[in-house]
């Protein structure tokens, strides 16, 4: 009689069927709290205890979920148990298929928790199984009306961006990447999946040191560039660091140096240059990145038990304890040279070189189409206040505007490879 007992136990905290498997541990009781929000980001290796505490508070005594596409329980003793720090209950459900998306349990629990942790995995399987589906919806939801915290190790850290690698055809490596931009195991897509006002226009990487993947994230940025007129930001882990960002956009950064030389990247195309096409992305031919030794400023620091060093994501400028970098490519080779901080970030943006009256043009635009009245220029670029090109003409007097949102834009104009900026809105 004991042993049914027994096995009932264990039963009553096991969950299974054709799509999905759930192992519970904690209170079967559903709590509310208020959860604090933010976002964790782990390199792909052993947890970073200190990371996941940080993870574990902001869920502040809730019930945290965990998801995942392969594997089993592994977490849920970890943070019930091993940290120190109180939750409600953990969960994991390990999603066999796409058909789970389809399934109510999830849902119910995914409204129910106050942090969502993302496994390793293959982060194909969470991108098929779950984009454009009542799961991705749900999470969404989650994070941008209840505030929940969400984080993800190794592919769950890879899916968090508004861009992402899928791995759809396999991984691919820097030197393949590199070698071919266009090569058919790059696959990277920006169509709506996980989204954090904080990672808009943001690609994620993981494993940074084993391999090196340095290469292949600078590819997939030109890509963003290339295909999706995005000028694009990375943020980069090695195994065993972490990012947490927290509510309002300011990131820890963790790791055990100077015990181990563990490193975090904060990569963004370089906003002093106006025309940041690069000079060589085509297919079957090595990627040149250059723009004058500067296409791409990074910002490099080491993680810290404690997570003293800091960066800001509200001016991808402010940070402390790390180095700036400049990073180019030449004919498929990717140097990395010491670099100042970029000279312009979004405030900078509206008020350092930028004309805010302009007799050329009427301003606000309220007819749908940009008039340059007696004004000559080389070129002339749109861009919105999160750096996407929205429209480029050469050699025009007209820009129609009819199909932009109404709001705050940037005109750039080039003649002789002078650049002048003028802050346009558009009311449409």
């Amino acid at each position: 009689m004991k042993q049914i007992f027994f096995l009932l136990a264990i039963l009553s905290n096991f969950t299974f069927s054709q799509n999905y498997t759930s192992y519970f541990t904690g209170n079967q009781t559903d709590v509310i709290t208020s959860p604090k929000g933010g976002v964790c980001l782990m390199g792909g290796a052993t947890e970073h205890d200190e990371a996941m505490k940080w993870f574990l508070k902001q869920a502040n005594l809730g019930d945290v979920l965990v998801l995942r596409a392969s594997g089993s329980d592994g977490y849920n003793d970890y943070f019930m148990n091993q940290l120190g720090i109180t939750i409600n209950s953990v969960e994991t459900i390990v999603c066999a298929n796409a058909n789970s998306a389809e399934e109510t349990y999830i849902h119910d629990k995914i409204k129910k928790a106050e942090a969502i942790w993302f496994a390793g995995g293959d982060q194909w399987d969470y991108i098929s199984f779950w984009r454009n589906s009542p799961i991705d919806s749900l999470i969404n939801e989650a994070i941008n009306e209840r505030k929940i915290v969400i984080g993800g190790t190794s592919a769950g850290m890879a899916i968090q961006g508004s861009c992402y690698f899928t791995a759809e055809n396999g991984t691919v490596t820097s030197q393949t990447a590199l070698a071919n931009p266009f090569s058919s195991l790059i696959t990277v897509s920006n169509l709506p999946f996980l989204q954090n006002e904080y990672l808009e226009n943001v690609i994620t990487d993981t494993h940074y040191d084993s391999p090196d993947r340095k290469g292949r994230q600078v590819v997939f940025l030109s890509r963003m560039f290339n295909d999706f007129q995005i000028q694009g930001k990375g943020i980069a882990c090695d195994e065993y660091t972490s990012v947490c960002i927290d509510s309002l956009g300011m990131c820890k950064i963790y790791g055990d140096y100077p015990n181990y030389d563990e490193d975090v990247y904060f990569i963004q195309t370089n906003c002093e240059i106006l025309d940041l096409t690069p000079e060589s992305c085509e297919i079957n031919t090595p990627l040149t990145w250059n723009k004058g030794n500067a296409a791409l400023k990074v910002y490099h620091a080491k993680g810290t038990m404690n997570g003293v060093q800091t960066f800001n994501l509200n001016d991808w400028l402010s940070g402390s304890g790390g180095v700036w970098e400049n990073w180019y490519v030449e004919s498929g080779v990717l140097t990395e040279v010491v670099g100042n901080a970029p000279a312009c970030n979004l405030e900078n943006s509206i008020q350092k070189n930028t004309k805010q009256n302009s007799f050329f043009f009427e301003n606000p635009i309220t007819t749908g189409k940009l008039e340059l009245k007696n004004l000559e220029f080389q070129r002339a670029t749109i861009i919105d206040l999160n750096g996407k090109i929205q429209t480029i003409l050469s050699t025009e007097n007209e820009i129609k505007v009819s199909e932009l949102t109404s709001g705050m834009y940037f005109l750039y104009l080039t003649k002789n490879n002078v650049e002048e900026r003028y802050k346009v809105l558009i009311l449409n």
